[in-house]
């Protein structure tokens, strides 16, 4: 990955190839009617907090007021003679660790499959619960249990979920037919990262930026491109899955309970197409943000919304639709363990951990520094997935990446569309390129990016090795 990479052009023909040629190459078995290779079922359920519940870990307000309901939902894949493939999408800040497997597990279990064919993954408004049992039940001894998440609620989303999708099997609906696209977003996304004439971070450009000569500054490195997959059973949309690089926020941290504007802009596509579940993921978008067009105004949530939900239509009218025919389902996992820093002590953190002399949320930082290295210490690896349908390949990854990541992904398999979901696994946080930190800013900093420098070989490794 290099430092500077250009933002990407807005060039509608960038559609892949590929995908496209496939279109022409089987179009004549549109008009013969085509054959189902596997079903589908969508689920969805309620996964708003209670009010007093914490928000973002505990680093906001707690819940005083529900804004708008938070979901959990999803779709099965049921290839024919093979087990379920599930893919799920939290309005949650973060699943991760101990968190993480629960939700996995309890999926897999709804859906009678292995938990290595299961992949969760938040959408990262911050005015929405955090979920990581293992930072929990290392805190809790210490007077701390809480404050980070409401443990029983989370409990109950978690059974909720899995309750939903297991209901919706008996449902599942025979897909003939894929749509595939994509378009771009107009002034959502921009880096959060400005660099000085030394390659340095010079100021950080956060979601809402209050500063007018900071959000002045050029939009920088983003994938202004908005991916839609559609699926079909002959003329009825069954469901549509959508993917966008940034964080997800407009105005936050004041107790009130939102799924932000991915959230308005999902549900109006919805009401667009009445009966057709639309399923959110959020790229990677660690080092991006609304900022640049967002200076905080509770007004700028609904322009964000209508910008987003532009996007999401235009990727659906514009998609190319094929009959699903040969186009078997193809799953893969690589398994990795990554690099914590060299320079954060085990026995530091536990001595922070331990002071009750050490301000609350610094032994809550502590918690997650040594949940991570305990986990890396016991070799427990983390999953990346990706789920091939001919041309189309959806790749899952963990934490916070930054948007290199997703370009570097695309770029590997230039004949597929890539549509990458990140905020899977939260427990290594963000997760930057080699070079970021050299360049210093907020996200690469300790406690905040728990991976060191070497983490970007061992994902782009395992990214080719999925894509390739």
């Amino acid at each position: 990955m290099t430092r500077h990479q250009p933002a990407r052009a807005a060039n509608p023909r960038r559609i892949r190839t590929a995908f496209v040629l496939a279109v022409a190459a089987v179009a004549v078995l549109a008009t013969q009617g085509a054959q189902a290779e596997f079903t589908i079922a969508t689920f969805e359920a309620d996964a708003t907090p209670p009010i007093g519940a914490p928000l973002c870990g505990g680093g906001v307000e707690p819940a005083k007021e529900i804004t708008d309901p938070l979901t959990a939902r999803g779709i099965v894949f049921i290839p024919d003679g093979e087990a379920p493939i599930v893919l799920c999408a939290v309005d949650w800040v973060g699943i991760g660790n101990g968190g993480h497997r629960a939700w996995r597990e309890a999926l897999a279990e709804a859906a009678g499959t292995p938990v290595t064919r299961v992949s969760v993954h938040v959408l990262h408004q911050h005015d929405a619960p955090m979920c990581d049992f293992t930072v929990e039940e290392m805190i809790a001894p210490h007077g701390l249990g809480g404050v980070t998440m409401d443990v029983d609620s989370a409990r109950e989303t978690i059974a909720r979920t899995a309750a939903a999708l297991k209901e919706s099997l008996p449902n599942r609906q025979p897909v003939t037919h894929i749509g595939a696209g994509e378009a771009v977003v107009q002034h959502v996304a921009s880096n959060r990262r400005i660099l000085d004439e030394n390659g340095k971070v010079r100021v950080m450009r956060f979601t809402a930026t209050g500063d007018p000569e900071v959000r002045a500054e050029p939009v920088g490195t983003v994938d202004p491109f908005l991916k839609s997959v559609t699926f079909w059973n002959e003329d009825t949309a069954l469901a549509v899955l959508t993917y966008y690089a940034t964080h997800p926020q407009s105005h936050y941290g004041k107790g009130y309970v939102t799924a932000d504007f991915p959230g308005m802009a999902r549900a109006a596509r919805e009401n667009a197409l009445p009966g057709v579940p639309h399923i959110h993921f959020n790229g990677a978008g660690g080092n991006l943000g609304a900022g640049k067009w967002n200076d905080g105004s509770p007004e700028n949530r609904p322009v964000l919304a209508a910008r987003l939900e532009e996007g999401m239509r235009k990727a659906f009218e514009t998609s190319r639709k094929e009959p699903a025919g040969d186009h078997a389902l193809e799953w893969a996992v690589e398994r990795v363990v990554m690099p914590a820093r060299d320079e954060v002590s085990p026995e530091h953190e536990a001595a922070r951990l331990d002071s009750p002399d050490t301000p609350a949320g610094q032994r809550v930082r502590a918690a997650r520094e040594l949940a991570w290295i305990n986990r890396n210490n016991a070799d427990t690896p983390i999953e990346l997935s990706r789920l091939r349908i001919g041309d189309l390949q959806l790749i899952h990854l963990p934490g916070e990446l930054f948007v290199e990541y997703q370009i570097a992904a695309q770029d590997m398999a230039p004949e597929s569309l890539v549509c990458v979901a990140a905020y899977g696994d939260y427990g290594p946080g963000y997760i930057g390129t080699c070079v970021a930190y050299e360049e210093g800013g907020y996200e690469t900093q300790v406690n905040t990016a728990r991976c060191g420098p070497a983490v970007e070989a061992v994902l782009t490794d395992a990214m080719r090795a999925l894509l390739q």
